[in-house]
């Protein structure tokens, strides 16, 4: 065979070897063969059901593809350009091995629909796979819910301390983000997993195929319904890149955040030795590298959802080459997502607080200043009256250098004739954090009954 099965008799040159080179995708959609040969073995199972080919011929065609596949694997099968892609060179050895038998498989489909549902299978797999490092993930925090269990962390606005929180409040926070990234891996996963085999190159077939049959072997919920859309669609693409890119902004912010707390500044964290690194000239450095390329990395796997959205944005029906380009900011994308996860879980695990730096200074920045307000609410006083009064005991205990618990009784009495001892009640990041109640908030009860639903959740 000099020419790649897709060239056909109507072409009266061989292609040339620099278009060879220039539109292969063998050297990335490789990564499909594994879904390439179940896809096939679903649609040669059909096609002998169906009386397209003989019971014998699709048992032969099915154990020539497992050993081709088998192959693959064990890196046996040299890839070469004039074949294109992985499609290509699949059935290119199929047919070296069975001749005539093993022509008959491209019968009643098109690579636009073999491609597409290839790349649907491959997916909605790294889907899974990615479920499950979230879930990893969110293990990681919640275990730091029981091992921190009472500390106190000033929450920042703006990057300024505004009011205390548990600490297994801020790790539930990040467990909510991921079980929001789940629901759209949940949400995309449906959308993906609708199988469009059958449907040929974009008008569908004439012969007397089973479409149910291949998408139910195959593990699809649905039958795609229109052929051009088919050979079209690259939504599910897009929402997969989105989903890797939200992914990898909640990662992003987690890094930064990490790092600012592993400073000498801010002195909040500890990071894990095997997960830093050190310095060429400085000896005394320990870089948080890892969650650096974490926040540097997610660069690129936004700039990939940007690629797919461009590439497809002026595309006529029903197939073009260009989506041929679908793949590397897909692959790039995953491959990021899934080796930064992999790396998440264990520094969330294996990271320490640096509780004697905390303690030292929770105390500063009057974190309890909105708790007083509040407390005065309660006493009848109006929100923007409270909010005003509270403001200037700040300004007296700033001026003094002092605490809010610290002012007098006098100096309490200077802004409000109502303001007397009780106030002190929730004075203190501990009190304060102790009068909190709404649900969601960081109160010590609201905070265990969340604590409790994660560890069934994520039993």
């Amino acid at each position: 065979m000099t020419d790649s099965p897709s060239r056909s008799g109507v072409f009266a040159a061989s292609m040339d070897k620099r278009l060879e080179a220039f539109s292969e995708s063998i050297s990335f959609d490789y990564r499909l063969y594994r879904q390439d040969v179940r896809g096939s073995i679903a649609h040669a199972r059909m096609l002998a059901k169906q009386g397209l080919i003989t019971d014998e011929e699709f048992s032969q065609i099915e154990s020539t593809l497992r050993e081709i596949e088998a192959e693959i694997a064990e890196g046996k099968m040299p890839f070469r350009f004039e074949l294109e892609d992985i499609h290509m060179h699949i059935e290119s050895q199929l047919i070296e091995r069975l001749g005539d038998i093993g022509r008959k498989l491209h019968t009643a489909r098109s690579r636009n629909d073999q491609v597409n549902t290839d790349f649907r299978l491959w997916i909605r797999d790294a889907l899974d796979e990615l479920d499950a490092l979230l879930v990893d993930l969110q293990r990681a925090f919640l275990s730091r819910c029981e091992k921190d269990a009472g500390v106190i962390l000033p929450a920042y606005t703006h990057l300024q301390r505004a009011q205390p929180v548990l600490a297994a409040h801020y790790w539930l926070c990040y467990v909510e983000k991921l079980e929001r990234d789940r629901g759209r891996v949940a949400d995309c996963r449906r959308r993906v997993n609708v199988c469009g085999l059958g449907t040929a190159a974009c008008a569908g077939t004439t012969l007397p195929i089973d479409r149910e049959m291949t998408a139910n072997e195959l593990g699809f919920e649905s039958v795609a319904a229109n052929s051009i859309d088919v050979s079209s669609d690259r939504d599910f693409v897009i929402e997969s890149a989105f989903v890797l890119a939200t992914i990898a902004e909640h990662l992003s912010g987690w890094a930064e955040e990490w790092i600012l707390w592993s400073t000498v500044e801010y002195n909040f964290i500890k990071l894990p030795h095997e997960f830093c690194t050190g310095s060429s000239i400085m000896p005394q450095k320990v870089n948080p590298d890892t969650l650096e390329l974490t926040r540097g990395k997610s660069a690129r796997v936004i700039g990939n959802l940007q690629t797919l959205l461009v590439l497809l944005k002026g595309l006529p029906l029903a197939y073009n080459r260009d989506l041929q380009e679908d793949k590397p900011p897909l692959f790039d994308s995953f491959d990021t997502v899934k080796a930064t996860l992999e790396l998440a879980a264990p520094i969330v695990s294996g990271a320490e607080l640096q509780l004697d730096s905390i303690g030292d200074r929770l105390e500063k920045g009057y974190l309890d200043a909105t708790t007083l307000m509040e407390h005065l609410i309660l006493k009848g006083i109006p929100q923007r009256t409270a909010h005003h009064l509270v403001g200037t005991l700040v300004g007296l205990a700033q001026k003094d250098g002092v605490s809010l618990a610290e002012l007098s009784d006098e100096q309490l009495k200077s802004a409000h004739k109502s303001l007397d001892s009780s106030v002190r009640e929730v004075l203190g990041v501990e009190k304060a954090v102790k009068a909190f109640q709404s649900y969601g908030s960081s109160s010590p009860e609201r905070v265990q009954e969340q604590v409790h639903r994660w560890r069934e959740q994520l039993q």
